[in-house]
């Protein structure tokens, strides 16, 4: 009996949809063990499953300036860190504490840019930096509730919107967030208490105000 021409292109379709869908279960230790092989379609897997996870996160650490930028600039780190990872069972673990360290080294930018801005002549200082209109485009739909949320955010220091974020946002467990960002879980848990109790007084004053 002769083959159904049409039904061997199907098959060979559905085999390599089988195929691709296999690809996609992978696990993160299987993706960065093939990344150590020099595997790019395992990187390409591995930044679709946690770009937008980098994204938020370095959004809430750093806001909306750069961000685009600063989301490459962690997965240019993971690239080039991977070979070396000792322990790709601990991929995640590794990945938040290199947007830990991307948005640390952003802040300490900023602050020198601060301090040149002050050492300007006063015609000077005001004016808008080359690069500072943000790539990034806001929801048109986001609530202003949420607004009050990112800017109490702000109002926090990075190390207390660190462990808001990665515990609040991200739901990582405390212990997890310790090992991210190098500190005892004790510190976590004050901070973690500081940063709600700064947030939450934040909210509320905005919310007496709004008329």
């Amino acid at each position: 009996m002769r083959e159904n021409p049409e039904l061997s292109v199907r098959s060979a379709q559905a085999s390599k949809e089988d195929s691709a869908a296999a690809k996609t279960t992978s696990t993160d230790t299987e993706l960065v063990l093939q990344c150590q092989q020099g595997n790019q379609q395992s990187f390409r897997q591995l930044y679709r499953r946690y770009q937008q996870r980098v994204r938020s996160t370095i959004y809430q650490l750093c806001g909306a300036y750069a961000l685009d930028d600063l989301v490459q600039e962690v997965f240019l780190r993971v690239w080039k860190g991977l070979p070396k990872l000792r322990q790709p069972s601990q991929f995640s673990t590794w990945l938040y504490r290199i947007c830990w360290n991307v948005a640390s080294d952003q802040r300490g930018k900023l602050q020198r840019q601060r301090a040149f801005n002050l050492q300007l002549p006063e015609d000077t200082a005001d004016l808008p930096l080359k690069n500072a209109k943000s790539s990034y485009t806001p929801d048109l739909m986001q609530l202003h509730y949420q607004d009050i949320i990112q800017q109490g955010m702000q109002q926090l220091s990075l190390n207390h919107r660190a462990v808001l974020v990665l515990h609040d946002l991200e739901d990582l467990p405390q212990k997890e967030v310790a090992k991210i960002l190098g500190i005892a879980l004790g510190t976590v848990k004050s901070r973690l208490f500081h940063a709600r109790t700064s947030l939450r007084k934040y909210i509320i004053q905005q919310q007496g105000e709004m008329p």
